[in-house]
Protein backbone atom coordinates (compact mmCIF):
# COMPACT_ATOMS: atom_id res chain seq x y z
CA UNK A 1 0.00 0.00 0.00
CA UNK A 2 2.91 2.60 0.88
CA UNK A 3 4.31 1.51 -2.50
CA UNK A 4 1.43 2.41 -4.51
CA UNK A 5 1.07 6.01 -2.66
CA UNK A 6 4.67 6.64 -3.21
CA UNK A 7 4.27 5.51 -6.87
CA UNK A 8 1.25 8.03 -7.32
CA UNK A 9 3.44 11.27 -6.31
CA UNK A 10 6.34 10.28 -8.33
CA UNK A 11 6.04 13.54 -11.03
CA UNK A 12 6.21 12.86 -14.92
CA UNK A 13 8.04 14.63 -17.03
CA UNK A 14 7.61 14.22 -20.63
CA UNK A 15 11.01 15.74 -22.92
CA UNK A 16 10.76 16.56 -26.15
CA UNK A 17 13.46 17.43 -28.43
CA UNK A 18 14.70 16.13 -31.18
CA UNK A 19 18.57 15.53 -30.34
CA UNK A 20 19.32 12.14 -28.69
CA UNK A 21 22.27 13.71 -26.61
CA UNK A 22 20.16 16.48 -24.90
CA UNK A 23 17.36 13.67 -23.69
CA UNK A 24 19.59 11.36 -22.37
CA UNK A 25 21.09 14.25 -20.47
CA UNK A 26 17.82 15.45 -19.16
CA UNK A 27 16.57 11.71 -18.45
CA UNK A 28 19.82 11.08 -16.70
CA UNK A 29 19.97 14.00 -14.37
CA UNK A 30 16.27 14.84 -13.73
CA UNK A 31 15.85 10.70 -13.40
CA UNK A 32 17.84 11.40 -10.45
CA UNK A 33 15.89 14.14 -9.20
CA UNK A 34 13.38 11.42 -8.59
CA UNK A 35 11.30 12.77 -11.54
CA UNK A 36 9.53 9.80 -14.02
CA UNK A 37 10.89 10.91 -17.82
CA UNK A 38 9.28 10.15 -21.09
CA UNK A 39 10.66 11.40 -24.00
CA UNK A 40 9.93 11.65 -27.68
CA UNK A 41 11.92 13.12 -30.99
CA UNK A 42 9.77 14.85 -32.92
CA UNK A 43 6.33 17.37 -32.72
CA UNK A 44 3.83 14.54 -33.79
CA UNK A 45 5.09 12.02 -31.02
CA UNK A 46 5.39 14.64 -28.38
CA UNK A 47 1.99 15.65 -28.91
CA UNK A 48 0.17 12.22 -28.78
CA UNK A 49 2.60 11.30 -26.05
CA UNK A 50 1.51 14.25 -23.91
CA UNK A 51 -1.95 13.51 -24.79
CA UNK A 52 -2.08 9.77 -23.96
CA UNK A 53 0.26 9.98 -20.42
CA UNK A 54 -0.83 13.55 -19.31
CA UNK A 55 2.43 14.13 -17.79
CA UNK A 56 2.99 16.67 -14.85
CA UNK A 57 5.13 18.96 -17.13
CA UNK A 58 6.84 18.72 -20.29
CA UNK A 59 9.87 20.49 -21.25
CA UNK A 60 9.55 21.17 -25.16
CA UNK A 61 12.61 22.23 -27.91
CA UNK A 62 11.14 24.76 -30.57
CA UNK A 63 12.65 23.22 -33.43
CA UNK A 64 11.19 20.11 -34.22
CA UNK A 65 10.94 17.96 -36.77
CA UNK A 66 7.52 16.82 -37.88
CA UNK A 67 5.37 19.90 -35.80
CA UNK A 68 7.52 22.58 -34.59
CA UNK A 69 7.58 23.48 -30.86
CA UNK A 70 5.08 26.31 -30.55
CA UNK A 71 2.35 24.43 -32.27
CA UNK A 72 2.65 21.54 -30.30
CA UNK A 73 2.97 23.92 -26.88
CA UNK A 74 -0.52 25.89 -28.04
CA UNK A 75 -2.23 22.37 -28.99
CA UNK A 76 -1.35 21.09 -25.36
CA UNK A 77 -2.36 23.71 -23.61
CA UNK A 78 -6.01 23.50 -25.78
CA UNK A 79 -6.68 19.95 -23.79
CA UNK A 80 -4.33 19.97 -20.80
CA UNK A 81 -3.69 22.25 -17.82
CA UNK A 82 0.09 21.48 -17.13
CA UNK A 83 3.50 23.68 -17.32
CA UNK A 84 5.46 23.85 -20.10
CA UNK A 85 9.03 25.29 -20.03
CA UNK A 86 10.21 25.75 -24.14
CA UNK A 87 13.75 24.65 -24.75
CA UNK A 88 15.08 27.39 -27.06
CA UNK A 89 18.75 28.05 -28.97
CA UNK A 90 17.72 31.32 -29.70
CA UNK A 91 17.35 34.25 -27.43
CA UNK A 92 15.98 36.14 -30.29
CA UNK A 93 12.78 33.95 -29.59
CA UNK A 94 11.46 34.81 -26.37
CA UNK A 95 9.12 37.39 -27.47
CA UNK A 96 7.73 34.59 -29.62
CA UNK A 97 7.62 32.15 -27.04
CA UNK A 98 6.05 34.38 -24.10
CA UNK A 99 4.67 36.83 -26.57
CA UNK A 100 1.89 34.70 -28.32
CA UNK A 101 -1.29 33.27 -26.93
CA UNK A 102 0.25 29.76 -27.08
CA UNK A 103 0.31 29.45 -23.38
CA UNK A 104 3.90 28.41 -22.37
CA UNK A 105 4.81 29.11 -18.94
CA UNK A 106 8.57 29.70 -19.01
CA UNK A 107 11.59 29.23 -21.52
CA UNK A 108 14.91 28.22 -21.05
CA UNK A 109 18.05 29.06 -23.59
CA UNK A 110 20.85 26.37 -24.32
CA UNK A 111 22.77 25.29 -23.75
CA UNK A 112 21.61 25.91 -19.91
CA UNK A 113 23.24 24.13 -16.67
CA UNK A 114 21.23 20.82 -15.33
CA UNK A 115 21.21 22.61 -12.34
CA UNK A 116 19.23 25.93 -13.69
CA UNK A 117 16.56 23.67 -15.33
CA UNK A 118 15.98 21.48 -12.30
CA UNK A 119 15.21 24.28 -10.21
CA UNK A 120 12.56 25.88 -13.11
CA UNK A 121 10.98 22.15 -13.70
CA UNK A 122 10.41 22.28 -9.67
CA UNK A 123 9.68 25.84 -9.24
CA UNK A 124 6.90 25.38 -12.19
CA UNK A 125 5.85 22.05 -10.35
CA UNK A 126 5.03 23.66 -7.25
CA UNK A 127 2.85 26.57 -8.64
CA UNK A 128 0.66 24.35 -9.84
CA UNK A 129 0.57 22.19 -6.21
CA UNK A 130 -0.61 26.13 -4.80
CA UNK A 131 -3.07 26.59 -7.14
CA UNK A 132 -4.74 23.48 -7.10
CA UNK A 133 -4.87 23.64 -3.15
CA UNK A 134 -6.36 27.12 -4.09
CA UNK A 135 -8.70 25.89 -5.63
CA UNK A 136 -9.62 22.93 -3.36
CA UNK A 137 -10.10 25.58 -0.33
CA UNK A 138 -12.44 27.75 -2.61
CA UNK A 139 -14.22 24.77 -3.27
CA UNK A 140 -14.81 24.74 -0.02
CA UNK A 141 -16.12 28.09 0.85
CA UNK A 142 -19.67 28.32 1.59
CA UNK A 143 -20.05 31.82 3.77
CA UNK A 144 -20.96 35.25 1.79
CA UNK A 145 -18.53 37.25 3.85
CA UNK A 146 -15.66 34.51 3.31
CA UNK A 147 -16.37 35.34 -0.54
CA UNK A 148 -16.18 38.78 0.02
CA UNK A 149 -12.53 38.38 0.92
CA UNK A 150 -11.63 36.39 -2.08
CA UNK A 151 -11.83 39.74 -4.06
CA UNK A 152 -9.63 42.44 -4.74
CA UNK A 153 -10.72 45.34 -6.46
CA UNK A 154 -8.24 48.44 -7.07
CA UNK A 155 -9.82 51.10 -9.21
CA UNK A 156 -11.15 49.73 -12.35
CA UNK A 157 -9.67 46.46 -11.53
CA UNK A 158 -11.54 43.53 -10.01
CA UNK A 159 -9.86 39.86 -9.24
CA UNK A 160 -11.69 36.96 -8.29
CA UNK A 161 -9.38 35.07 -6.28
CA UNK A 162 -12.13 31.73 -6.75
CA UNK A 163 -12.73 31.90 -10.11
CA UNK A 164 -9.21 33.14 -11.28
CA UNK A 165 -11.35 35.72 -12.92
CA UNK A 166 -9.83 39.38 -14.08
CA UNK A 167 -12.67 42.39 -15.16
CA UNK A 168 -11.64 45.69 -15.79
CA UNK A 169 -14.22 48.44 -16.00
CA UNK A 170 -16.95 45.09 -15.68
CA UNK A 171 -15.10 43.46 -18.83
CA UNK A 172 -14.08 39.99 -18.42
CA UNK A 173 -10.64 39.70 -19.15
CA UNK A 174 -9.04 36.53 -20.57
CA UNK A 175 -5.42 35.83 -18.98
CA UNK A 176 -3.15 32.81 -18.72
CA UNK A 177 -2.67 31.45 -15.14
CA UNK A 178 0.82 33.51 -14.73
CA UNK A 179 -0.64 36.78 -15.57
CA UNK A 180 -3.20 36.30 -13.61
CA UNK A 181 -0.62 35.32 -10.77
CA UNK A 182 1.37 38.73 -11.48
CA UNK A 183 -1.73 40.86 -11.29
CA UNK A 184 -2.69 39.15 -8.05
CA UNK A 185 0.54 39.86 -6.42
CA UNK A 186 0.66 43.39 -7.75
CA UNK A 187 -2.86 44.19 -7.04
CA UNK A 188 -2.62 42.65 -3.63
CA UNK A 189 -0.36 45.69 -2.54
CA UNK A 190 -1.55 48.65 -4.54
CA UNK A 191 0.67 51.95 -5.20
CA UNK A 192 3.57 49.36 -3.76
CA UNK A 193 6.64 49.39 -6.26
CA UNK A 194 7.74 45.54 -6.73
CA UNK A 195 11.00 44.47 -8.09
CA UNK A 196 11.36 42.31 -11.35
CA UNK A 197 13.60 40.53 -9.19
CA UNK A 198 10.47 39.95 -6.55
CA UNK A 199 8.28 39.14 -9.14
CA UNK A 200 10.62 36.56 -10.23
CA UNK A 201 10.75 34.97 -6.81
CA UNK A 202 7.55 35.11 -5.64
CA UNK A 203 5.44 34.77 -8.75
CA UNK A 204 7.90 31.98 -10.88
CA UNK A 205 9.38 30.98 -7.81
CA UNK A 206 13.33 31.65 -8.77
CA UNK A 207 15.30 32.20 -5.88
CA UNK A 208 18.33 32.31 -7.92
CA UNK A 209 17.40 31.33 -11.35
CA UNK A 210 15.62 33.63 -14.07
CA UNK A 211 15.81 36.38 -16.72
CA UNK A 212 13.74 38.84 -15.96
CA UNK A 213 12.88 39.53 -19.38
CA UNK A 214 10.48 36.83 -18.71
CA UNK A 215 8.80 39.41 -16.31
CA UNK A 216 8.45 42.11 -18.79
CA UNK A 217 7.27 40.22 -21.53
CA UNK A 218 4.39 38.79 -19.17
CA UNK A 219 3.62 42.69 -18.26
CA UNK A 220 3.65 43.87 -21.82
CA UNK A 221 0.99 40.89 -22.31
CA UNK A 222 -1.08 41.85 -19.69
CA UNK A 223 -1.21 45.75 -20.22
CA UNK A 224 -2.15 44.82 -23.93
CA UNK A 225 -5.37 43.03 -22.68
CA UNK A 226 -6.12 45.73 -19.49
CA UNK A 227 -5.20 49.29 -20.92
CA UNK A 228 -7.11 50.84 -22.70
CA UNK A 229 -3.48 52.05 -24.26
CA UNK A 230 -0.21 50.54 -23.55
CA UNK A 231 1.77 53.53 -24.26
CA UNK A 232 -0.08 55.60 -21.88
CA UNK A 233 -0.85 53.03 -19.74
CA UNK A 234 -3.40 53.73 -16.63
CA UNK A 235 -3.47 50.71 -14.08
CA UNK A 236 -0.10 48.85 -14.56
CA UNK A 237 2.78 51.55 -14.05
CA UNK A 238 6.32 50.90 -14.47
CA UNK A 239 8.27 52.75 -11.98
CA UNK A 240 11.34 53.23 -14.15
CA UNK A 241 14.26 51.51 -13.02
CA UNK A 242 12.66 49.75 -10.30
CA UNK A 243 9.79 47.62 -11.36
CA UNK A 244 6.03 47.68 -11.49
CA UNK A 245 2.74 48.81 -9.59
CA UNK A 246 -0.87 48.65 -9.84
CA UNK A 247 -2.44 52.40 -9.69
CA UNK A 248 -5.38 53.16 -6.67
CA UNK A 249 -7.18 55.31 -8.89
Amino acid sequence: MEDEIIEKEVKTILVVDDEPSIRDLLKYNLGKEGYRIIEAGDGITGLNMALEEKPDIMLLDIMLPKLDGLSVCKRVKNSLNIPIIMLTAKAEEIDTILGLELGADDYITKPFSIRELAARVKANLRKVEVVSTSNKEADEVINDEKKKESKIVVGDLELDLDKFEVKVRGEIIDLTLREFEVLKFLASQPEQVVTRETLLEKVWGYEYFGDIRTVDVTVRRIREKIEKDTSIPKILITKRGVGYYIASN
